[in-house]
């Protein structure tokens, strides 16, 4: 296995536990049309790449599909066996897969694909993949259409502002009205190998105490790798925002909106 993004890495593996508790799953709309645009059926093979703590291999393995699940994170990986413990799992990156030649009938990835080299993993995944099978990404973007949610996110802007999907000038994307939105995700279209991709989009709501809205961003890879006293500062801002602000103070639960962006693409002969 060859490296992985350090703050992925570092991150990732230091709140496996607050990543699986109180990441957003994906709404069944969105995941019927991943399902379907990829065949995932009985006798095919199917990798879940960087498949976290099985958030989204939970929802595929339904479909009777020889299902895989890779994660180079070993505290992920734990999580991830604890909760699906007949799902195959092993350790890989995207950019160096354990699998052999065109052994694959589909790889789907689940908010990931900003921490791969994209052009490196697009050709290991078009080695796998069969001709006429298939990639699907799907990611939770960040939907900043209510004030209170708007104000945590800006303050993720700033811790944030090295991500590797934040590709303009200054790091933070005030630059790119889009990129207020969401991030912007790093994918060629019609790059080697691959057909130019096919997207869907959906929409959901994740409600969650003012705790576990804590725990959501204490879980952000860029939050989780700051030493304590500037994590407990960035933390602080999003308790005082819940705490004040005239739509979430007196609730005991709040929602916060995602869009969710979904694409496939197919491996071509």
């Amino acid at each position: 296995m060859t490296e992985i993004h350090d703050v992925a890495a570092r991150g990732f593996g230091a709140e496996a536990t607050a990543y699986d508790q109180a990441r957003p799953s994906y709404p069944a709309d969105a995941v019927a049309w991943l399902t379907a645009a990829l065949r995932i059926a009985p006798e095919r093979r199917v990798i879940d790449l960087a498949a976290g703590t099985g958030k989204l291999t939970a929802l595929i393995a339904g479909a009777g599909a020889d299902l895989v699940a890779v994660e180079p994170v070993a505290a992920m990986r734990a999580r991830l066996r604890q909760r699906l413990p007949g799902i195959p799992l092993v350790a890989g990156v995207a950019e160096a897969m354990p699998f052999a030649a065109g052994s694959v009938d589909a790889v789907v990835v689940a908010q990931a694909f900003h921490w791969f080299d994209a052009p490196r993993a697009l050709a290991e995944l078009a080695r796998i993949v069969r001709p006429g099978g298939g990639l699907g990404l799907i990611w939770n973007a960040r939907d900043r259409g209510v004030d209170w949610v708007d104000q945590i996110w800006t303050v993720m802007d700033r811790v944030e502002r090295n991500a590797p999907w934040r590709d303009d000038e200054d790091g933070t994307g005030n630059g790119d009205p889009e990129m207020r939105r969401s991030e912007r995700y790093l994918t060629d279209d019609g790059a080697a190998g691959w057909s130019p991709w096919t997207r869907a989009t959906f929409y959901h709501v994740h409600h969650s105490t003012h705790d576990q809205v804590i725990d959501r961003i204490r879980s952000v890879s860029h939050v989780a790798v700051l030493p304590p006293g500037p994590q407990q500062a960035v933390l602080g801002e999003i308790r005082e925002i819940l705490r004040t602000h005239p739509q979430t103070r007196d609730a005991a639960t709040v929602g916060i909106g995602y869009r969710v962006d979904a694409m496939v693409a197919e491996r071509r002969g």
